[in-house]
């Protein structure tokens, strides 16, 4: 071989040797460095955040007080501390306090909000706030929400952990499609309790006793059995699910008519529509906590993940990138002094990403009466906080066509 031949295979194979995987600059399109600002911060407590592309967004107040409607809000994130408008109210409960989460808007404009185990919907109205109207009933724990390309609502059964999620027709006819996988199996509960799997715990406000042989007997604080949270659509009309216990994203796909697609009945422990294993798209320790989920038009999915702290991004080829994180104060060397506190729900308006946090007394966050906000006693209970850097990519236009 001659000189130049060898230098050339040289070449070549130096090349090789240092080439990088085809994933690597994913890091380059999210901000480096991700810093967040306070938008606005509320007198009662919020959950769910939505809006649209203009930069307007939404979010439900909770637990206003016994037989008092909850008050929904409308801020626009489009200038500096803006003040928040009610366009709308959620009836509480008989004898009861309303505690709406998860919302969405449909073409119309008009807003769909779920609370207890209900969904409501109204026009938003900042002149004369309406009542909200009852458009389905029957959803024991219904959280995250979101509308498919044909209009129809679908949400998720939150904390009641059997991984339910069901479609609501506009008509208002609920039926369930189908179920994450639970953390136990439905067919060795005793009496609603008990049964074969796991029980994440979060520490606090779980403790771990003193004792090994016992401790897990003694310690009944901090379950964690939220497998079906946050739902977002994307353009294909597939749908992804945030599993908070897990620390999981599940992909179910539909045929072109919406039918279910993804496989289900794998396991006989489990109800017969429980996906399987398959449906899983990503698990990860940066996930652990995963709790509302938004797309942008690159098919990446952004994640507030609340017990973390933190925002964390799913790349459209599976990686899991961590974007924020509150740093460690340098004398407690907890995270719960912000600016995310118990971040529950994105959204991305154009190039902007928002989170509602709702400062709920879990894990980094807690304990949380640090910070800007603090429940359940403070003078503001909860806050909607923007990430200052631009979006390389737009979120996606809801509801997703």
């Amino acid at each position: 071989m001659n000189t130049r031949n060898t230098l050339l295979a040289l070449s070549l194979f130096i090349s090789s040797a240092i080439a990088l995987p085809v994933w690597a600059d994913d890091d380059h399109h999210f901000p480096q460095g991700a810093t967040f600002t306070t938008l606005v911060k509320t007198t009662l407590n919020i959950e769910g955040l939505t809006g649209d592309n203009e930069g307007i967004l939404y979010t439900p107040t909770r637990q206003a007080g016994v037989n008092v409607p909850c008050p929904v809000l409308r801020v626009n994130a489009n200038i500096p501390n803006p003040v928040p408008e009610v366009v709308g109210l959620i009836p509480a409960p008989a004898g009861g306090q309303c505690a709406p989460l998860g919302l969405a808007l449909d073409r119309a404009g008009k807003l769909f909000v779920t609370e207890t185990d209900r969904i409501y919907s109204f026009v938003p109205n900042a002149t004369t706030p309406p009542t909200a109207d009852l458009l389905a009933t029957g959803l024991p724990g219904t959280n995250g929400v979101a509308f498919d390309a044909d209009g129809n609502l679908w949400t998720s059964d939150g904390t009641t952990g059997q991984g339910r999620v069901w479609m609501i027709t506009p008509a208002g006819v609920v039926s369930e499609v189908f179920r994450v996988q639970p953390l136990s199996n439905e067919v060795n509960l005793v009496g609603g309790v008990g049964g074969v799997g796991r029980d994440v715990r979060t520490l606090p406000p779980g403790a771990i006793t003193v004792t090994p042989l016992t401790r897990n007997a003694q310690n009944t604080a901090g379950s964690q059995p939220l497998v079906a949270n946050g739902l977002a659509f994307d353009k294909d009309g597939d749908l992804f699910v945030s599993d908070t216990a897990r620390g999981a994203i599940w992909k179910v796909k539909f045929d072109r008519h919406g039918n279910l697609r993804s496989k289900t009945d794998c396991d006989t422990t489990f109800a017969a529509n429980t996906l399987c294993m398959a449906s899983l798209h990503v698990a990860h320790p940066l996930l652990e906590g995963a709790d509302g989920i938004a797309l942008d038009r690159d098919g990446n999915i952004w994640v507030s993940v609340n017990e973390r702290n933190a925002i964390v991004v799913v790349t459209d080829k599976g990686r899991v990138i961590e974007v924020f994180r509150n740093a460690p104060d340098g004398v407690t060397q907890l995270r719960n002094g912000g600016p995310l506190e118990f971040p529950t729900s994105p959204f991305l308006s154009e190039r902007k990403l928002c989170t509602a946090s709702s400062d709920g007394n879990r894990r980094d966050n807690s304990p949380n009466a640090a910070g800007e906000v603090n429940n359940p006693a403070g003078a503001f209970r909860g806050m909607i906080s923007c990430m200052d850097q631009r979006l390389h990519s737009r979120g996606v236009t809801l509801p997703v066509r």
